[in-house]
């Protein structure tokens, strides 16, 4: 297991989670990804999803939490679906916001494609953003640059452009990772007219807005497009531990969206929901490869072991820490 720790030395008693459950949401993540693992390349995502929400809902329930799913895959009529609302733990424990995404990148995994992940965030009860399975806008970038150095109102080509002056390089050396759908053809053309080039994505844009943080090693500098809430809510709170800017805006278009938002305390359908907006106060992030990708590698099954790829963040401390685990099947020995 490795971590890093920002030079400001912040202490891990920061902040009012208890530390111990940044290793157990590891355990959460870990357990989910090899459920998923098992039916990978198998042509079937409704089977290896479901797997995956059975294995996470059975290993958060084993932990000492008073937790509520504020972002999930679903209402409540859509159960076995891990759903938002449902409650979740001992009861016994700190009241804490639940974030999750069982499986990112169905398709990913059905077909054995790099970046599926698990994935999820723990916060302090009213700490995260409250919002229905729907759409939403989003822009980030990585840490290191001025306070709203790019905006959903601005066009791709303002944004761009003030990336580029930030960088100290022309557009032309600017990448946005976008996802390849169709509601997406006008922003991949207006990218280009920009000159600047795109690395399309098929799934997994939790994994696109953490590759903005490292664009020296993933060649990415800018996510823009539109996804799931569920994904950008998870999105900022790994963004809110390692740094970086993001803007969110929910896709209400229909009238019953509208209201489902209501119902949760949103009453400005067309508000932008800067990162504190979205994940405030002691964030905990973790997220487990399923398939390799340039962010985590996959579950590797063994004749004796499974080994699993985790990173696990706190927003209150700073800390990041890579975790390779070995999970013994029978007898200990060779893997």
């Amino acid at each position: 297991m490795t971590s890093s720790e920002p030079t400001s030395r912040r202490t891990e008693e920061s902040g009012t989670l208890d530390r111990i459950l940044t290793l157990e949401l590891a355990r959460v993540t870990e357990r989910t990804a090899i459920a998923a693992a098992r039916l990978r390349g198998r042509g079937d995502e409704i089977a290896a999803d479901r797997e995956a929400v059975d294995a996470m809902r059975d290993e958060l329930n084993r932990l000492p939490i008073d937790g509520t799913v504020v972002i999930g895959e679903g209402e409540r009529d859509e159960a076995p679906m891990l759903f938002i609302g449902e409650k979740v733990g001992s009861g016994k424990g700190p009241e804490v916001d639940v974030a999750l995404v069982p499986l990112e990148g169905t398709t990913i995994c059905a077909k054995n494609l790099p970046n599926s992940i698990t994935v999820m965030a723990f916060a302090e009860r009213g700490s995260l953003l409250h919002a229905p399975d729907v759409y939403m806008e989003k822009i980030a970038i990585g840490p290191g640059f001025p306070a709203g150095l790019v905006d959903l109102d601005r066009s791709p080509a303002e944004n761009l452009q003030a990336l580029a002056v930030a960088k100290g390089v022309p557009v032309g050396e600017i990448t946005a990772c976008i996802l390849d759908r169709p509601r997406h053809t006008r922003l991949i053309e207006e990218v280009r007219a920009a000159g600047a080039s795109i690395r399309l994505i098929g799934d997994g844009d939790v994994t696109g807005v953490i590759h903005t943080t490292e664009p020296d090693e993933t060649g990415i500098d800018i996510y823009m497009g539109s996804g799931g809430a569920p994904e950008g809510v998870l999105a900022a709170a790994a963004l809110r531990c390692i740094g970086g800017q993001m803007q969110g805006r929910l896709m209400l278009d229909r009238p019953d969206k509208v209201e489902r938002a209501r119902r949760m305390g949103i009453t400005d359908p067309r508000k932008k929901y800067g990162l504190e907006d979205m994940a405030r106060g002691d964030v905990l992030f973790a997220a487990t490869g399923v398939t390799d990708g340039n962010f985590l590698q996959g579950v590797k099954f063994g004749r004796n072991c499974v080994t699993t790829h985790t990173v696990v963040m706190r927003s209150s401390t700073g800390t990041v820490r890579w975790i390779r685990a070995r999970h013994m099947l029978g007898e200990k020995g060779p893997c």
